[in-house]
């Protein structure tokens, strides 16, 4: 499994040896693109890593901020990037896997415009309740109340497309219920009405929840995962109810350059994300905001991102969501 494989040093090395370029890379600042705003997850994973990144590597590592679009205005402008290693994305799975399915049109190819670097993360997606408002205590509870009283049932979301919102979407798909989808503007407003008892339920990351949870004010019904996760001893998955087999709902990230990068850069780029992703401080932060750190192969890497925009193709397709 790619989330816990050591890959193997010959992987860097046989590359780095074949090209002198490679040995006077990197001569300048990198500049990371993170397409959501600074102050997330995705940007305090960039900077914390790209910080270590930059370390190793001994150039600066500058994240840029270019939220926009459900991440697509920072993909479309490293997919027109020179291909030199010197401008890169950390995506998601909107970027990679949902958006193409989301948009009737959108700028870029993953296939054709981006080379795949390495998959670099996935996090905790937890489905909670305010205890206040929805008095059940089981994921087997919400699919019956759902089922006696189909779309009565509001379920907060972070914006159309995003992670949150997939699992929602995918969650009524597999326990075939209804739910009433309430759109916010990000996760923070969506958290507040919850805590406030106006909205029952929401999928949500376990970071953001989790002192919520500890503290009572919000019950975790399950996670949206195939076992049960070490951070959330006792919370089932939602898979192990009856009708849910097989649910899960990652959202996930992966670093990726512009097409035609020469295969010796994004060698020594995996190489130093692999390096920086294992240093014990770097790790410890990460799975202390409920983080569980990926490395992958390119290759492992492209053949994830196919799976999982097969998957939230037909979620999509079955939902009827489309956006501009």
């Amino acid at each position: 499994m790619f989330a816990r494989r050591i890959v193997l040093a010959a992987f860097g090395a046989a590359a780095l040896s074949t090209s002198a370029f490679a040995q006077t890379y990197p001569s300048k600042p990198i500049h990371l693109i993170v397409p959501y705003p600074a102050g997330g997850g995705t940007d305090f994973f960039a900077r914390l890593v790209g910080g270590k990144m930059q370390e190793l590597i001994g150039q600066p590592v500058v994240v840029e901020n270019k939220p926009g679009a459900a991440t697509n205005l920072g993909a479309d402008f490293v997919a027109k990037a020179q291909p030199d290693g010197y401008t890169i994305l950390l995506g998601d799975v909107a970027t990679f896997a949902a958006n193409q399915s989301l948009y009737k049109k959108i700028p870029f190819d993953f296939e054709k415009d981006f080379t795949p670097i390495t998959l670099t993360a996935r996090f905790v997606s937890v489905l909670v309740a305010n205890p206040n408002k929805f008095k059940g205590n089981s994921v087997a509870d919400l699919v019956a109340a759902a089922k006696a009283e189909p779309g009565k049932i509001d379920v907060a979301h972070a914006g159309v497309g995003n992670p949150f919102h997939l699992a929602a979407v995918l969650f009524q798909q597999s326990a075939g219920i209804k739910l009433n989808e309430i759109p916010y503007r990000g996760a923070g407003p969506a958290v507040q009405d919850l805590l406030a008892g106006t909205i029952p339920i929401m999928f949500v990351d376990y970071a953001t929840a989790r002192s919520h949870i500890a503290a009572g004010t919000l019950k975790a019904l399950g996670v949206a995962a195939l076992e049960e996760r070490k951070e959330l001893p006792g919370v089932p998955p939602v898979a192990a109810t009856a009708g849910l087999a097989g649910f899960e709902a990652w959202p996930w990230q992966g670093l990726v350059a512009p097409a035609k990068t020469p295969p010796e850069i994004i060698a020594k780029l995996h190489d130093t994300y692999v390096k920086a992703a294992a240093d014990p401080v770097v790790r410890q932060k990460l799975i202390d905001a409920g983080t569980e750190v990926l490395q992958s192969t390119p290759q492992e890497f492209a053949d994830y991102r196919r799976k999982e925009a097969a998957k939230w193709a037909d979620a999509v397709k079955k939902a009827g969501i489309a956006l501009d």
